[in-house]
């Protein structure tokens, strides 16, 4: 637990220097050390007469908000490791917004917090800190506000990280609905879910044809938030919460780890309930399809011919190209039937993606420049890369099948691209799309500066603040 002071002294001391910057009541101390002030060079000075100090760098080029981030989970583990339970930060003045600058401080500690681990000889590390945060003058009741919102996004994030990293023994459309509907109900966020036979009457024919198989039958959960008078935006998540491939098997290995195949499934919903948390003035529908791709007598097969909710036939060529089906009639659905005027989906679609741009970047498909320009700056403030590919009727038409409407595969080629793109032809007509294929960024195979290996709850701070900006 991190307590916030503002404006308060006491506790370890943290100094910034840039490089080449001295301290001249340490300067012959931090020569013998070679401390060179190289961005984010720490050097810890323990004292046993609680008169410690902390020597961070900052380097000598202009700091970003990442770079808070990063310094700050750095030294959010350094504290927690020594036991440091009380600490003194005077943040020199950055050239960047106040408030922003203690968001992201605050955010870089939130972040030093998160494990997951189902170990039993795990304990329950309550660690508190107190941060006695001096700095360059602002209005106090502005930073608190700053701190009480990048405090309801956190949690968001590590209600994403949690609901992908628990595994699909744990996590199942049922329990996933439950969950969904338990926290966000708890701060204001109106929750319907619609079990299978809703699901019929509702026609997600594509949908329920990729649950077949599964014993754990299907859930379409329905998140809405409606504090203003904007457009409606919804944000649709892929549900897959284990994914077997299907007919289509993935390799054992492959499949270790498909109770990630909810990534976007746990963005959606950490993005709603930092909302909810927030009370942010928004008009916003979510919406998550979830079941399993299973196999039995009963699953959906390659060569299937299959109806979809908008009324186009799919050709079922690979059964593990599943997630774009079930896409096909949530994203028809919150355009169609729920009447959003602009759409995000994310979803860890392709592998492809993770060729093309590795677990660095998330790629985009859109229909709207515009559109996309508004998702990419909100992404940049909040430090999370995406990369738009190609939109293209070239690309487009290699979707189209000779027996079908469509077909779901259309091989290595693009695949990123071509799945997308599948994708976009159920969005509604003249609505503007963003796709975000996050199966490169949302689950990790190795922590990566603040974000931890397997789960990273991406893009919820991207939502967060497309749809609640942070003044300065």
């Amino acid at each position: 637990m991190i307590k916030f002071n503002l404006y308060k002294e006491g506790g370890l001391k943290v100094h910034f220097l840039k490089k080449d910057e001295t301290i001249e009541e340490f300067k012959s101390f931090l020569d013998k050390k070679e401390f060179s002030g190289k961005l984010k060079e720490i050097l810890y000075l323990p004292s046993a007469n609680e008169d410690s100090h902390v020597f961070l760098g900052l380097g000598e080029d202009e700091i970003k908000l990442e770079d808070i981030r990063n310094i700050f989970f750095d030294l959010g583990n350094l504290f927690r490791k020594n036991k440091e339970h009380e600490v003194e930060i005077k943040m020199p003045e950055l050239g960047i917004c106040n408030k922003k600058t203690i968001m992201a401080a605050y955010e870089g500690l939130r972040h030093s917090e998160y494990n997951f681990t189902k170990k039993s000889d795990a304990k329950d590390e309550d660690f508190e800190l107190t941060v006695n945060y001096s700095a360059f003058k602002g209005p106090e009741e502005k930073l608190r506000q700053g701190l009480d919102t990048m405090e309801n996004i956190m949690d968001g994030v590590f209600l994403a990280r949690n609901l992908v990293n628990e595994t699909a023994n744990i996590i199942y459309p049922e329990t996933l609905a439950n969950i969904a509907k338990e926290k966000l109900e708890s701060v204001g966020v109106k929750v319907t879910v619609y079990e299978e036979d809703e699901i019929e009457k509702i026609g997600m024919k594509a949908f329920l044809n990729v649950a077949r198989g599964a014993t754990n039958r299907p859930r379409l959960i329905v998140m809405e938030i409606n504090n203003s008078d904007d457009e409606k935006m919804a944000l649709v998540g892929k549900g897959l919460t284990y994914d077997s491939g299907g007919y289509n098997i993935k390799s054992p290995s492959g499949m270790n780890f498909m109770h990630c195949d909810m990534g976007g499934a746990g963005t959606v919903i950490g993005t709603m309930y930092a909302l909810g948390k927030s009370k942010a003035k928004v008009n916003v529908v979510a919406v998550v399809a979830a079941c399993e791709n299973m196999i039995s007598g009963t699953s959906y097969k390659s060569g299937d011919i299959i109806d979809s909710m908008k009324g186009l036939t799919i050709e079922v060529l690979n059964t593990d190209a599943e997630g774009r089906i079930t896409l096909a009639d949530a994203v028809h659905y919150a355009t169609n039937d729920l009447g959003a005027k602009k759409i995000i989906d994310l979803a860890t679609l392709t592998g492809a993606v993770t060729i093309a741009l590795g677990e660095e970047y998330t790629g985009a498909v859109t229909n709207d420049e515009e559109f996309y320009k508004e998702v990419l700056e909100a992404a940049k403030v909040s430090g999370e890369k995406i990369w738009a590919f190609p939109y293209d009727d070239a690309y487009k038409n290699l979707n189209k099948s000779e027996v079908a409407d469509l077909r779901n595969t259309t091989g290595r080629d693009a695949g990123s691209i071509t799945a997308g793109l599948f994708v976009g032809e159920f969005v509604k007509e003249n609505t503007p799309w963003v796709h975000l294929d996050i199966a490169g960024t949302a689950y990790k195979n190795k922590a990566e500066g603040y974000l931890p290996k397997r789960a990273t709850g991406v893009h919820v701070k991207t939502l967060f603040n497309l749809l609640n900006p942070t003044d300065c």
